[in-house]
């Protein structure tokens, strides 16, 4: 039976891992762990983690990461195997919210923090790292279960059993579903992103050059960071 209200199960930080990728160093942060208490959302992080690659990881519109429990379950059935909290990499593990239809710009309240949809995760090799298997990025792609980055708009703090409260939602329909969805099959759609003023920078830049009268066939069709 679902839950009555949508919540926080678990609260999952971590720090810079350093390994080998193909007989090269490299390091990630996408090793997450769950903590106990009350933990600070402040600026771009939660109170204990961290990004290793800053240019394609947080700052202001990627500052956490929710994914859902729910489809957790579903990729333990496809991967035959359980999934512990923070294992996708993933800030707030949530239970009882479709986190892959929120609106972009919707508004949420968690603990004393707001919180802001902002941007599917678009998966890179270091999430195939995590799972242990260099194919899990294309499979997570072709899934359409992205979860969601969000921004804090309102500092405050978080912990495991807190509600989330949806505050406000903007007035358009285009999901974070949809946004990852456009990206990874639906182009033509492109012009549907223009349109949205939550929309990141680095979106909307992307999304507007393909807009444009004469796109480059050379360049600007990359996504605009993986995570």
């Amino acid at each position: 039976m679902a839950p009555e209200t949508a919540k926080v199960l678990s609260v999952n930080v971590g720090g810079v891992r350093k390994f080998e990728y193909h007989g090269s160093p490299a390091q990630s942060a996408i090793w997450k762990s769950p903590v106990s208490g009350r933990i600070a959302a402040r600026g771009v992080n939660l109170a204990g983690d961290r990004q290793a690659d800053l240019e394609a990881h947080g700052g202001f519109d990627k500052a956490v990461y929710a994914y859902s429990v729910e489809d957790q379950r579903w990729w333990e059935g496809e991967i035959g195997r359980p999934l512990s909290p923070g294992e996708l990499g993933e800030n707030l593990t949530t239970e009882g919210m479709e986190l892959n239809d929120a609106l972009v710009g919707e508004r949420w309240q968690i603990g004393s923090a707001v919180f802001e949809v902002s941007e599917p995760r678009i998966p890179c090799w270091r999430l195939g790292v995590r799972m242990n298997d260099e194919t899990f990025p294309r499979r997570f792609s072709k899934a359409l279960r992205p979860g969601t980055y969000l921004r804090i708009v309102v500092e405050g703090d978080v912990g495991a059993g807190d509600e989330i409260r949806v505050m406000e939602k903007p007035d358009h329909d285009l999901t974070v579903r949809d946004v990852f969805r456009i990206y990874t099959r639906d182009r033509d759609e492109v012009p549907r992103l223009v349109a949205i003023p939550q929309l990141s920078e680095s979106w909307r830049g992307w999304a507007e050059h393909l807009s444009g009268p004469h796109p480059d066939p050379r360049g600007g069709t990359a996504a605009p960071n993986r995570g």
